[in-house]
């Protein structure tokens, strides 16, 4: 396959391994105890371990300050829709997030990124604790959102780091529990922290919690040691010209560091094409803005059907009515398995070949669950009907939606490998836009046409777009020939079982 530049070489690469390198090229050997994927099974667990509270606080961020929106409305003196900013524009602030931070990790390596990024979101989310204005209070949540967001751009990176291809399955499951999980155990978990607490109590106890998370990150990231594996060859390709006076050593020409200029523009510019004239891209990003934007729609969505003003609940009631979803989402992580065992065999069958087609086995049943759940809670969310049956329709649709989101994320990383990391910004772009937007549509479709007739337009939207895994699983091979960048891996496919 003739090289790439510019704007189409591959964003974030993982290590490609050469099978005999030239002598003055720097590259991982086989069993070289510096490449992550060479550590011990226990070492790479525990650096995912570090990660998974961090990616859990990041959505806690936002459906966190949801029990404290009235009471911020209250002693603002603004009317609970603006109020409801606070939660949009942190989300805003998580899409555009990764489309920078991501780069960065190119030249300075995850570790950094990490500790730095998450480092300056705790001091945004200390000073968003004092201060008594709303025009303060917004830019500091939106700024919050924008470097919380470094789970979003480089926790796929690292499970690449750190697992071969088709071993990533088990860890990325889990970084999306913690993805889809962070919104609704944020509002059970910070309901019972806001009873007779006020909002500037609430956001110095999150404060807290997240300092935690960040030093045993910081400890567990020195202790373990950096991923990245461009940057690790660097960090030695240095150290053996220094030893060697010879300067002529380099790593492989696809983990040579771009000028910034360069990189930023890729970064920037690519998730735009993606998404202009990727239909994969296109699909999936639809299908997790709905997803996403329902999660936090819910926030506001629940606290009308079960608060005071509909099952008469007050703040930790309506926080203990999302453990349906947290249920749902919890036995997506446990039926996963049998998903994995399922995609595992059919790359087996194939020869050890890429079989992305796999990855939507249980999504196409979770596409028809979904809006069977929304429809369910469209007639059993009422007064008039036992609350456990509305929670229970929000456990089905816990499970669709992380089943769903699991699927367009590992369809998408296996149908463009090498270029995934833009495909994905592309989406993340999209779904966490819609995440600010829709708790504020979604607020006044409940108010205005009630909640039964709210959640059947939520129901059409779903069925429309149910239709979608099963497209890929018989389309999905076509769709990825006629992409340039997913064709590429096709050809390098056929090239492994030629040689």
């Amino acid at each position: 396959m003739a090289a790439r530049h510019g704007e189409d070489e591959p964003l974030l690469l993982s290590q490609s391994s050469a099978t005999s390198p030239p002598n003055n090229i720097v590259t991982f050997g086989p069993n070289d105890p510096e490449d992550p994927r060479n550590w011990s099974r226990i070492r790479k667990w525990l650096v995912v371990a570090a990660i998974i509270p961090i990616d859990l606080s990041v959505s806690w961020g936002a459906s966190g300050f949801s029990p404290v929106a009235r009471d911020f409305a209250n002693d603002v003196g603004v009317h609970p829709q603006t109020a409801t900013l606070g939660l949009s524009l942190y989300v805003l602030g998580l899409a555009f997030g990764p489309m920078t931070l991501a780069p960065l990790s190119e030249y300075f390596g995850r570790r950094p990124v990490y500790i730095v990024s998450y480092g300056i979101f705790l001091l945004l989310l200390l000073g968003t604790s004092y201060v008594e204005h709303l025009a303060p209070f917004l830019v500091l949540r939106l700024f919050s959102g924008y470097f919380s967001s470094t789970t979003i751009s480089n926790f796929g990176g690292t499970i690449a780091d750190l697992f071969h291809h088709h071993d990533t399955g088990p860890a990325m499951s889990w970084f999306l529990w913690a993805a889809t999980g962070g919104s609704p155990t944020g509002f059970v978990l910070f309901s019972f922290i806001a009873k007779g607490r006020g909002w500037h109590e609430v956001f110095r106890i999150m404060f807290f919690i997240c300092f935690s998370f960040w030093i045993v990150l910081v400890i567990a990231l020195y202790a373990l040691g950096e991923t990245r594996h461009s940057v690790i060859l660097l960090r030695r390709a240095r150290a053996l010209r220094d030893a060697t006076g010879d300067q002529e050593l380099e790593v492989p020409d696809e983990l040579k560091q771009r000028g910034p200029k360069q990189l930023f523009r890729t970064a920037l510019a690519r998730p735009f094409r993606f998404l202009a004239f990727e239909k994969i891209v296109q699909a999936s990003a639809c299908y997790n803005g709905f997803l996403y934007g329902l999660s936090f729609l819910f926030n506001g969505a629940f606290h009308m059907i079960f608060g005071p003003r509909g099952y008469g609940y007050d703040t930790v009631g309506v926080g203990i009515s999302f453990l349906g979803i947290v249920i749902g989402i919890s036995l997506g992580l446990g039926t996963n398995i049998f998903q994995e065992r399922y995609y595992q065999q059919r790359v087996a069958d194939a020869g050890h070949r890429e079989a992305p087609e796999a990855r939507v086995h249980f999504a196409k049943v979770a596409a028809i669950i979904l809006p069977l759940s929304l429809l369910a809670f469209a007639f059993f969310a009422t007064p008039q009907v036992h609350p456990f049956f509305p929670v229970l329709a929000s456990a089905f649709w816990g499970w669709s939606f992380y089943t769903l989101i699991l699927m367009t994320l590992t369809y998408t990383e296996d149908a463009y490998k090498t270029f995934s990391a833009s495909a994905l910004a592309g989406i993340g772009l999209v779904r966490n836009l819609a995440g600010a937007g829709f708790p504020l549509v979604g607020r006044s479709l409940f108010l205005n046409v009630g909640t039964k007739n709210a959640s059947l337009v939520l129901t059409a939207i779903a069925l429309c777009l149910a239709p979608i895994p099963f497209i890929l699983d018989k389309k999905g091979s076509s769709l990825r020939r006629k992409s340039p960048w997913a064709a590429a891996h096709e050809d390098e496919d056929e090239d492994e079982n030629d040689s």
